[in-house]
């Protein structure tokens, strides 16, 4: 097993810790998707793995139908993908992945979050070659399957790893990955409980407990950001 398996087990990334904040971001991204590629999910690939990832998050089906329904009116804003890259305290390196209808509000905010917990926004790239941009799919487990010929049919499409967590076949590959490894998953009959994009640290800084405790400050306030849909950082 290799570094996203590692990386999964001993991450400590703050994970979004209310179902408002889920469904917040879930629905942000079923806007987005929707806007680009239609409301229809037989038609929209992106689409029917949202409304996967939303029931796996016991979103209320009521929520899922008003974010397609919002999104096809004229009067709903268009959010926009930008990622921020900075420097957190103690030398560590974050990717702040946010959705925004008003950048000018929301590259202001996380650039006061960094100031104000020692840390510094960066320009584009800064950090970015620290990371590497995985796509990864939650699978439930199917009767018989071997996880190795899975990978070797797999890795024409980009898949680098698979392994099973808890019942689940977890699958990383390459970001532009993502769209065939779904085709191929959907298309052998497997369900997919869950899937999305992450940014897998190449290499992790061991920070102490009494750092963490100031870090934990940084990822709060982020958290707190209705615009910021995912952060990723460096630390072990």
């Amino acid at each position: 097993m290799g570094r996203a398996f590692e990386y999964r087990k001993a991450s400590k990334l703050k994970r979004w810790g209310t179902m408002a904040k889920t469904f917040t971001k879930i629905g942000k991204q079923i806007t987005m998707c929707v806007k680009e590629s239609g409301p229809d999910p037989s038609s929209n690939s992106r689409l029917r793995v949202l409304i996967q990832n939303a029931k796996a998050a016991n979103m209320p089906k009521d929520n899922v139908e008003r974010a397609i329904k919002k999104a096809t009116s004229k009067d709903t804003a268009d959010y926009k993908e930008v990622v921020y890259e900075g420097y957190g305290p103690f030398g560590t390196a974050f990717m702040v992945e946010t959705a925004t209808d008003n950048t000018t509000r929301t590259v202001a905010n996380v650039r006061s979050y960094f100031n104000k917990y020692g840390g510094s926004l960066g320009t584009s790239g800064c950090v970015d070659y620290m990371f590497e941009h995985k796509c990864n799919f939650k699978v439930v487990m199917k009767e018989g399957v071997d996880l190795e010929e899975l990978e070797l049919e797999l890795i024409d499409f980009g898949v680098q790893e698979i392994f099973e967590d808890e019942g689940f076949i977890m699958i990383y590959g390459d970001f532009e990955g993502f769209g065939p490894i779904q085709k191929y998953l959907e298309d052998n009959g497997f369900e997919i409980e869950n899937a999305e994009f992450e940014r897998i640290p190449q290499d992790t800084k061991e920070l102490t407990a009494e750092q963490m405790v100031e870090i934990d400050k940084l990822l709060a306030k982020f958290e707190e950001d209705d615009d910021v849909t995912n952060v990723f950082n460096n630390i072990k």
